[in-house]
């Protein structure tokens, strides 16, 4: 699954990209390549997003997720979270277009600020590297005691 992310990969479009490859590794799908070519930044929600597809193909024993032609930045900031060490996070343009079946998912600004996305993708963002913890352990509290007051 080929999927280009056009502007800002953030908390408002990061449930669009969980809810498609829930459903593509529902259909058996287990290759996902995010291409980042368009990408203007990434907010720790969308990166979160990233590391719980990786978690989740890691937990079923097959497949891998694949960062593309992303920028110089885009890549620092995954690298610095430790997601490079589950993504494989590809340098410079080496990559091609979209091979296989042919179906992409583009993601654009559309909004879908749900709270237990926002949750997930920092719990993910820990559960990929504990040394995240102390980075979001206050962003997770926070989510956990709204959720709880609700």
């Amino acid at each position: 699954m080929w999927i280009k992310v056009e502007g800002r990969g953030t908390f408002q479009n990061s449930g669009g990209v969980k809810d498609f490859t829930q459903q593509m590794i529902l259909r058996g799908h287990r290759e996902f390549i995010v291409d980042l070519e368009r990408c203007e930044m990434m907010d720790s929600t969308f990166m979160g997003t990233l590391a719980g597809i990786a978690l989740r193909l890691r937990e079923l024993g097959q497949g891998e997720l694949r960062v593309i032609r992303a920028n110089i930045r885009s890549r620092e900031l995954l690298e610095n979270l430790g997601l490079d060490r589950i993504i494989h996070v590809e340098t410079g343009s080496e990559s091609g277009a979209p091979a296989g079946d042919g179906l992409t998912e583009t993601v654009t600004g559309e909004k879908d600020t749900a709270h237990s996305t926002v949750l997930a993708a920092h719990e993910a963002l820990i559960e990929a590297n504990p040394d995240n913890e102390i980075r979001f352990r206050d962003v997770v509290e926070f989510l956990r005691q709204e959720e709880a007051d609700d």
